[in-house]
């Protein structure tokens, strides 16, 4: 079968290798139909994920068709349509007994391309399928589907969650790629009084604005007094962190309002300073967090009733040969106007950019 191998910072391609079989009794092999590319994803190939090794498969978001299921199995079958979530469970552990799936001890947690060969490829085995996999209904379709495997549980359980958002609440989303835009979304489901989106990307403002930010800004010195205007001069009552740099967290810490919360979801691949200097008399909770994923039926449920936006963040689609091109396009987020961008069999054009 064909892959994209990660061959160390900076090197990866599209290639031949072997296709995978059963290991375990608990394992699933699905026939990858939809799958996509993190920012994860581009943050292994520069070097920020050291303990993935060359020759590992990337990507850890699929939905596709079970072709072979093993002995233990019991919730899934061949010829199912699933999603396959970016995180493995175990179900038996510690943490997978609090639903905390992300922590999971069973060699589970997020190892789909990053420990294990990950979804970015024609077939993927999937561990512990019982409780990693998500049966499809019909009415949800796979390009969409494939933004629950982890965007819009990272974003709700991660930042809206996490960040303890409340009606009423002023909410600052520092980022508006993908994971920001899902934090956007899933937001309004607490009816904030108002959502800020920061982004330097001025098609990514609009695509905030298009899926239910009440202002925007760019990111910088126009983006901290915006909200202090908003706000009064104290601050929002939640940020949310959804780059995964230095600059963006300590900005985080100084738009929040004492006694507020700055949930972080950004991967960071360097350290930022946390300045206690400005914080220690605030009360500013600050969470960070893998996702668990506990909420993807929820969500799932969502999009099946049409009450959760998929359509508007995949502005490109390409058949899965040409996952190099889709990395180029994808890192060349500024340019192009890519938010999510989804491969597959089915897929055969590039769709122009749907900011508005």
């Amino acid at each position: 079968m064909k892959a994209l191998v990660f061959h160390g910072p900076g090197q990866s391609a599209w290639e031949d290798v072997a296709d995978p079989g059963l290991r375990e009794p608990t394992d699933a092999i699905v026939r990858v139909d939809a799958v996509t590319i993190c920012g994860t994803d581009l943050h292994i190939l520069k070097g920020d994920v050291p303990d993935v090794r060359p020759g590992t498969i990337l990507g850890h978001e699929a939905v596709g068709e079970v072709v072979e299921a093993g002995s233990d199995v019991r919730t899934v079958r061949p010829g199912d349509r699933v999603l396959v979530s970016c995180i493995t469970a175990c179900g038996r552990c510690r943490y997978c007994r609090e639903g905390a799936y992300g922590q999971c001890l069973g060699d589970g947690g997020w190892i789909l391309g990053h420990r294990i060969n990950g979804t970015q490829a024609e077939y993927v085995r999937v561990p512990h399928a019982d409780l990693s996999t998500h049966l499809l209904p019909g009415a949800v379709d796979s390009k969409e589907a494939v933004l629950l495997a982890d965007i819009y549980p990272t974003a709700y359980e991660v930042g809206v969650l996490n960040g303890g958002v409340r009606p009423g609440d002023t909410i600052a989303v520092v980022g508006a790629g993908p994971i920001g835009l899902a934090a956007v979304v899933t937001a309004r489901l607490y009816t904030p009084e108002r959502i800020i989106a920061v982004d330097p990307v001025p098609a990514r403002l609009e695509a905030a604005k298009h899926l239910g930010a009440d202002a925007v800004a760019a990111a910088g010195d126009e983006a901290e007094a915006l909200v202090a205007d908003l706000t009064e001069e104290l601050g929002a009552d939640v940020v949310i962190e959804a780059v995964g740099v230095p600059g963006s967290f300590e900005a985080c810490t100084r738009m929040v309002r004492p006694g507020g919360h700055v949930a972080n979801v950004g991967v960071h691949g360097k350290p930022a300073t946390l300045h206690l200097e400005d914080l220690w008399n605030k009360n500013v909770t600050i969470t960070t967090g893998l996702v668990d994923t506990y909420s993807t039926p929820t969500l799932l449920r969502m999009m099946a009733a049409g009450r959760l936006p998929a359509s508007p963040l995949v502005t490109h689609t390409f058949p899965l040969e040409r996952m190099e091109e889709a990395y180029d396009v994808f890192s060349r987020a500024g340019d192009t106007g890519a938010l999510k961008v989804v491969l597959g069999e089915q897929q055969h054009d590039v769709l122009t950019v749907r900011a508005g």
